[in-house]
Parts: structure tokens; C-alpha cells; sequence
């Protein structure tokens, strides 16, 4: 009976380490997921649902099938929206390609500034861009701040259902406390 316990014991081990590793993939998905909503070619909501879908493989917790298609749509949603609506923005209000250019050139050269350089970085390179295109300083200004509002709706959407999702890991992670 003793030889049969410590059979067991080390059937179950290899068990143990594929599901820790399964969690700790999981939280590099969700933060990395919730760091990518900042950085525009990276899609931050589908990975952080990725993470959620590695967690619920492990044996830590098991989400429904409603939970993943309500979460599914969302992030769908969500990343389908993103990408639609500062499109239709610039269709709009006339923005350039330059004026996006330099928003996204603006984006990381304030990345090291915190979250007001990344704001303040963005909204001056859309404004650099589109006053380079030739365009009076009026309209310019005009296109630059419906570009803003654009991208920061979009971004706070994306960083909303990614900490949400992050939650819902820390959340898991609770219960092994």
C-alpha cells in the first residue's frame, strides 16, 4: 500500500508543474494583453483573452461556455471597433496620413514620459503631422483633437476589458492564497 501512495505521489507531480506552468502562461498573456492595449500594433484584448482561455486549461479554475462567447464578442467587438472607428473619424474630419503618422510617432517618443507623455506625445505629433500636410493651424487643430478623442476612446475601451479579464486571473489566483 505504501509503494502504491508513493506511485501516486509522483504520477501526480508532473501534473502539478504543467498546471503551474499553464497559470504562469497565463498571466504573461494577460499583462502582456493589457500592456499591448497601449501599443497600437499590438492586439492587448485578444491576448489577454487568450490568457484566459490557457488559465481555464489549467486546473485552477473553470469558466463556461457563456463566459467565452460573452467575453468572445466583446473582445471582438472591441478590437473590431478600434480599428473601424478612428478610420471613420479621419473620413469625417479630413485627417492625413501624415497627421497619423505623426500621432503614432508622437505615442512613443512621450512612452517615456508616462501616460501624460503618451497623451500629450500623441496629440502633438497629430498636430505636427497635419500642419505638415499644408493645412491652416484652425483645421488642423480641429482634426488633431477628433483623432485624440478617437484613439482615447478606443485605447480605454481595450485597457477596460483587459483589466477586467486581468481581474478575473487575479481573481483565480486568489484562491491558491
Amino acid at each position: 500500500m505504501h509503494l502504491l501512495t508513493v506511485i501516486q505521489v509522483k504520477l501526480a507531480q508532473p501534473k502539478l508543474k504543467m498546471d503551474n506552468f499553464l497559470i504562469l502562461l497565463a498571466g504573461v498573456f494577460l499583462v502582456s494583453g493589457f500592456m499591448g492595449c497601449l501599443v497600437s500594433k499590438l492586439p492587448g484584448t485578444p491576448i489577454s483573452f487568450l490568457g484566459i482561455i490557457v488559465l481555464n486549461f489549467s486546473s485552477l479554475t473553470e469558466y463556461s461556455t457563456h463566459f467565452f462567447v460573452k467575453w468572445g464578442i466583446i473582445v471582438i467587438a472591441v478590437q473590431g471597433l478600434d480599428y473601424l472607428i478612428p478610420s471613420w473619424g479621419k473620413r469625417k474630419f479630413g485627417g492625413s496620413k501624415k497627421g497619423v503618422w505623426g500621432g503614432l510617432l508622437g505615442l512613443f517618443a512621450g512612452s517615456y514620459f508616462g501616460p501624460w507623455g503618451i497623451s500629450l506625445g500623441a496629440l502633438a505629433g497629430a498636430l505636427v503631422g497635419e500642419l505638415l500636410t499644408g493645412k491652416e493651424s484652425n483645421l488642423a487643430a480641429r482634426e488633431t483633437a477628433s483623432s485624440f478623442a478617437y484613439f482615447f476612446v478606443g485605447t480605454v475601451s481595450k485597457l477596460i476589458v483587459s483589466g477586467i479579464l486581468l481581474y478575473h486571473y487575479l481573481e483565480s489566483l486568489s484562491y491558491l492564497i
